[in-house]
């Protein structure tokens, strides 16, 4: 092992320790330490992280600055104990990520799209179908970690659903309504009649018995999105299944304003249950709806008396 590849396997243990979850842009450092390997340097320069960085000529920006953003971090580790380290300057390859706006869904959408579910053939991927939908807009998973459900991750005797394997890589619970307990144990009635627990563990099943995957999903939902006649404005982006996370965030935003709650002090709540590691990924919700936006205008423009 190089010293370098000594190095890098220390500073992952070090992040490790203090608790930092591993992001997709510390995946990126093994190849940086390759690279720098196979051009012969020994030390991190600026300029050999600019020629690393820059190497998807076709990728955006973004992802320069991405990758720049996580050799320096590798660089500011090494820096402590090799002097002729060079740390990139933080305006190298600025970018900023915009986040597009998703597609909200109304409740009425929703349903038109679990009701275009159940048109599909046979039962099992009708039920299956209109149960998943129906999930993901009531809790607030990611369409990944649902697919990843298995059937022992449903506890219907305390209320919740454990998800596992998500982004962060820590297991959370998210409680669930009575209904939803009662579509989901009506779900596993049919499911079980076509496969048997001892089949496969997983919750959500295809018409072979096998857990479902991603690229199907997407599939079949923009075959129901068409079938509901649901898309997107011009200039918009098209509606995802992902996007019933959204909704699920947003409407409990507006549902807390409307009531005049404290949403201040709820928001934790709200990111424990959509398993953000960080609040800022839970305010974004603020602005990502215009009705919502407006709901928190005017409530700041009560509590001040309407001054400006």
């Amino acid at each position: 092992m190089t010293d370098l590849q000594t190095a890098l396997r220390d500073y992952a243990a070090l992040r490790r320790s203090l608790g930092f979850v591993a992001k997709e842009s510390d995946h990126l450092l093994p190849s940086f330490v390759a690279y720098l390997e196979g051009v012969g340097a020994a030390h991190v320069s600026t300029q050999a992280a600019l020629a690393w960085a820059t190497m998807p000529a076709a990728a955006l920006p973004v992802t320069w600055a991405q990758r720049l953003g996580a050799v320096r971090g590798f660089a500011h580790y090494l820096a402590n104990s090799d002097p002729l380290t060079e740390v990139p300057a933080a305006d190298l390859l600025p970018a900023r990520y915009t986040r597009a706006a998703p597609y909200l869904y109304s409740d009425a959408e929703i349903g038109a799209l679990m009701a275009a579910a159940r048109s599909l053939s046979p039962a099992l991927r009708a039920a299956t179908y209109e149960a998943f939908i129906g999930l993901v807009s009531v809790s607030g998973l990611r369409a990944g970690e649902a697919i990843r459900l298995d059937r022992s991750d449903i506890d219907y005797r305390r209320a919740v659903v454990v998800v596992r394997n998500s982004k962060l890589e820590v297991a959370r619970e998210v409680p669930l309504h009575e209904t939803t307990l009662h579509a989901l144990r009506a779900y596993g009635v049919v499911r079980d009649q076509w496969s048997p627990k001892q089949a496969v563990a997983a919750y959500f099943v295809s018409t072979l018995g096998s857990r479902l995957c991603l690229v199907t999903v997407d599939a079949t939902f923009r075959r129901l999105l068409a079938h509901a006649g649901i898309k997107a404005g011009p200039g918009r982006r098209r509606p995802r299944a992902h996007d019933l996370r959204h909704s699920f965030a947003v409407k409990t935003l507006i549902d807390w304003h409307t009531q005049g709650a404290d949403v201040d002090a709820r928001m934790p709540l709200l990111s424990k249950v959509l398993g953000h590691g960080n609040p800022a990924s839970t305010y974004w919700y603020l602005q990502a709806s215009p009705e919502l936006f407006g709901m928190v205008a005017r409530r700041l423009d009560a509590q001040s008396g309407g001054g400006s």
